[in-house]
């Protein structure tokens, strides 16, 4: 799998910046489906993923937009409640 992986206080992190579609898709939908009991999957794009957001809302879940330095598009993906 592709991309950048770590956890720390704030969730399981993925790094797919840099990465040529569809790789940064596929490699968020493969953690979002294995990541099991993480409260939170935080994202690390380069660019705003569109196709991701419909994909997330099929199995359950969303995504927020967070802060993040600039040239870095950063989202939260939490189950829905």
């Amino acid at each position: 799998m592709a991309g950048k992986r770590w956890v720390d206080s704030e969730g399981l992190h993925i790094d797919v910046r840099g990465l040529p579609p569809p790789e940064p898709l596929v490699a968020i939908l493969a953690l979002v489906r294995a990541s099991g009991d993480a409260a939170a999957v935080i994202v690390h794009h380069e660019r705003d993923p569109q196709f991701l957001y419909p994909e997330l809302a099929e199995i359950g879940w969303c995504a927020q937009r967070i802060g993040a330095p600039a040239g870095e598009v950063r989202l939260r993906l939490t189950r829905r409640g």
